[in-house]
């Protein structure tokens, strides 16, 4: 099942890269859907109750995705993004399980 072109989310040899735009110190943790950006690309709105300080917004953000998708939270790394608010992850290894709920994410 390869994503479109246009997804917050592509499949490479090392795994897959999650595109995020993340809001910390929200209220509650939360994903907010699919936003498409004004340069045709698509992001997965998140957010997290956590303060964007020493790494936590980051690990809030880890322990999200890791819960809504099912797995451990040692199969997602932080790519690039680390004090920004657009982030990529990579997510290992790549399973048709996992495409499966993020594809789910989108149509939400």
């Amino acid at each position: 099942m390869p994503a479109p072109a246009s997804s917050f989310f592509r499949s490479t040899p090392e795994g897959l890269l999650l595109f995020l735009r993340v809001t910390p110190n929200a209220g509650r943790d939360a994903i907010d859907g699919v936003e498409s950006r004004d340069d045709g690309t698509s992001v997965l709105r998140l957010r997290v109750s956590a303060v964007p300080d020493k790494g936590k917004a980051n690990a809030a953000v880890i322990a999200l995705l890791s819960k809504t998708l099912g797995i451990p939270k040692s199969s997602i790394a932080l790519v690039s993004g680390e004090t920004a608010r657009q982030k990529t992850l990579r997510i290992a290894p790549q399973t048709d399980a996992l495409l499966a709920r993020l594809a789910a994410l989108s149509d939400a």
